[in-house]
């Protein structure tokens, strides 16, 4: 049986260390603006660089 959980953040690097899959969504109306499948292996480290490089990334192409 597989699980989804719907979380909502503000925080990019938040998203990053605990999601499968960050959705973006425009401001009013709040519309899918992009969608970034995060490829990093569990347990992930909030200080790693991989998960700065992924967060500074997703944050580039807002």
């Amino acid at each position: 049986m597989s699980m989804t959980i719907v979380f909502v953040t503000h925080d990019v690097e938040e998203a990053v260390v605990l999601a499968n899959k960050v959705v973006v969504l425009n401001p009013r109306p709040g519309r899918v603006r992009e969608t970034q499948t995060i490829d990093l292996p569990y347990p992930r480290d909030p200080a790693s660089a991989e998960v700065h490089e992924q967060a500074r990334a997703l944050r580039g192409r807002l």
